[in-house]
């Protein structure tokens, strides 16, 4: 009996906006605080609707073999039973980044 091919659902904060995306393989990197996607899946489509936010996953990630996404970004990690469609939106009030150390603001004054 063959086991089905894996899919999971990726959902992060990449500035200011929410990605969902679907791909084959994910793993801890040798990159310490990142985590490694791979297989990235796009839906084939048949129909003459075109997603907007789909598209545009589409061509921001042609030609990418693999990306690093930092751990702090991840909103969630979903094993599902089928691909679903990739999306970008604003991010709203209730999803916040990760507060960070450095930055505007962020640095200690003494």
């Amino acid at each position: 009996m063959s086991k089905s091919r894996q899919i999971y659902r990726v959902i992060f904060l990449n500035q200011g906006q929410i990605y969902e995306i679907y791909v084959g393989q994910i793993y801890a990197s040798d990159l310490y605080g990142f985590i490694e996607v791979e297989e990235f899946l796009f839906g084939e489509r048949a129909q003459m609707v075109v997603d907007p936010s789909e598209e545009k996953l589409k061509n921001q990630f042609a030609g990418v073999q693999r990306s690093f996404i930092p751990m702090h970004a991840v909103i969630r990690i979903d094993e599902v039973e089928k691909e679903g469609v990739g999306t970008i939106t604003e991010a709203g009030s209730n999803v916040t980044a990760f507060p960070l150390p450095f930055g505007p603001g962020g640095g200690k004054k003494t």
